[in-house]
């Protein structure tokens, strides 16, 4: 890419002014095309539907940053304009690229932004809006700390409701009178990642909530056994099971036996022969005849895209993993027993030695990891966001400058973009990731290398950014594609 810098503006102030217009202006077209056509725009891969004036503005800073290049709304609002001037099928639009590619090869050819758009996405034009199958329905067994925000991401991706619905969560009976209601409070309202986007009502007649628009039914059970889905009208149905209460293909197929139940997606990393997938490395392994499958864990979600990337640029020889890992539901507030080793002591209140079978595990994702990495944890005081701390003995040498600039092409080109963000600041802590929809964040400002030896950390919301991971598997698993455009 070509380095371009605008010129300094004279004033700075109103400079910025005409930039929150055009912002502003984005907003009722990216409207437009979503709700239409159902065409997410982005800009280097941030999704701008539903954003407010600032947040777009914000994504535009990022490409500065991090692009080492000049990306304004000047530059955008042009293109998101013509876009919305055409009648397009189903698709993902990056604009910030698709505004790149014209300064830098259609302008020069003295094409129109009109012109070099509808080139762009020629084959899109009067395309279908809505994909010929059905919605297929997902029911979320258990509604924890990944269920919420599982439920926050179907809820926020509904569009038209063509792809995904939310018909159903599943909890155990024996709360409170007024459990249904606690339920949806604590799904309106989270310490970690804020107040839900949108409205939530109750309706106890019904037993569901209704989050904008969409009404979930809250399904009372013990066991899997005890449910037939399709007296409330649920069939075909993907179930993501975040209870972590069974592991194995033996355990989870009891979900299968319940009608109206066609597929199961563990969330976390499966026991036996079940496949464990962590998505953009090995996702290619999903297969239609698939009606199992377990999305990893957290950490080797961080940790597999990173390391796939540097093996197949440098080779990964040897390597150890040590997780700084937020503490979980799993350890106790104050000392009390743990079956598990140091877990008994007080999360809040110290750092825990544990263990993480990561290190063994990314070998199922990715085989040429398997029995080249050892691993460890210390979970610590803090309620989300862990770092992955990586020390690789690498098949060649290379240096701080090489390493992180293939990391920093990686992150903004390649196909592992959703999963690997980058940071060039010095000054980011992990409460800067909090909401993050990546698997990782390469802190490039933290890479330390030494001839063929590099340590890398890598960090990521264990909350958000998984549940994020697992909402692409289960979009492909429901057979949910988009044509993305400018094409990879």
């Amino acid at each position: 890419m070509t380095e371009r810098r605008r010129e300094r503006p004279d004033d700075y102030f109103a400079d910025w002014k005409e930039r929150e217009a055009l912002a502003e202006g984005m907003i009722p077209l990216i409207g437009k095309l979503y709700r239409s056509n159902n065409v997410k725009t982005y800009i280097y891969g941030k999704n701008l539907v539903n954003l407010s004036v600032l947040d777009i503005m914000q994504a535009h800073r990022f490409v500065r940053q991090v692009e080492k290049n000049e990306l304004s709304e000047f530059e955008t609002f042009p293109i998101i304009q013509a876009l919305a001037a055409l009648d397009l099928g189903t698709a993902h639009i990056d604009a910030g690229r698709i505004a790149v590619d014209y300064e830098e090869k259609g302008k020069p050819a003295g094409k129109s932004v009109d012109e070099y758009v509808r080139e762009q996405v020629a084959d899109l034009i009067g395309g279908h809006k809505e994909p010929a199958r059905p919605p297929r329905d997902v029911i979320l067994y258990g509604f924890g700390r990944i269920g919420r925000l599982m439920a926050r991401l179907l809820i926020e991706k509904t569009g038209g409701g063509e792809n995904l619905r939310l018909k159903a969560v599943v909890v155990r009976p024996g709360g409170a009178e007024n459990d249904l209601v606690k339920r949806a409070s604590l799904l309106r309202r989270d310490s970690v990642h804020g107040p839900f986007e949108g409205t939530i009502r109750v309706d106890e007649e019904r037993q569901s909530f209704v989050a904008n628009g969409v009404e979930v039914k809250v399904i009372y059970a013990s066991s899997p056994e005890e449910v037939d889905y399709t007296q409330y009208g649920i069939n075909d149905a993907i179930v993501v099971d975040n209870t972590g209460k069974w592991r194995d293909e033996e355990g989870l197929s009891i979900h299968l036996r319940c009608p109206g139940v066609s597929k199961v997606i563990l969330t976390a990393p499966g026991k036996g022969n079940m496949k464990n997938i962590v998505h953009g490395v090995n996702s290619h392994e999903i297969l239609d005849t698939d009606t199992i499958i377990s999305a990893a864990s957290c950490t080797t979600n961080a940790i597999a895209p990173p390391l796939k990337v540097l093996h197949d640029r440098f080779g990964v020889n040897s390597g150890h993993v040590e997780t700084v890992h937020s503490y979980t539901n799993d350890q106790n507030l104050i000392d009390n027993y743990h079956k598990a080793d140091r877990r008994g002591r007080s999360a809040p209140l110290n750092m825990v030695i544990s263990e993480t079978g990561a290190a063994k595990a990314v070998g199922k994702v990715l085989p040429p990891m398997l029995g080249k990495l050892t691993g460890n944890a210390i979970r610590v005081p803090t309620p989300n966001v862990s770092l992955a701390i990586l020390t690789l003995n690498l098949n060649q040498d290379t240096t701080v400058e090489e390493l992180n600039e293939h990391m920093r092409v990686t992150a903004l080109h390649s196909p592992l973009r959703k999963q690997i963000d980058y940071s060039n600041s010095p000054e980011v802590v992990s409460s800067d990731f909090v909401g993050s929809r990546h698997a990782c964040v390469f802190d490039s400002e933290a890479t330390i290398v030494n001839g063929n030896t590099a340590i890398l950390y890598c960090w990521y919301d264990n909350e958000f950014g998984y549940s994020c991971q697992v909402h692409r598997i289960l979009e492909q698993m429901a057979g949910v594609e988009y044509a993305v455009y400018p094409a990879e």
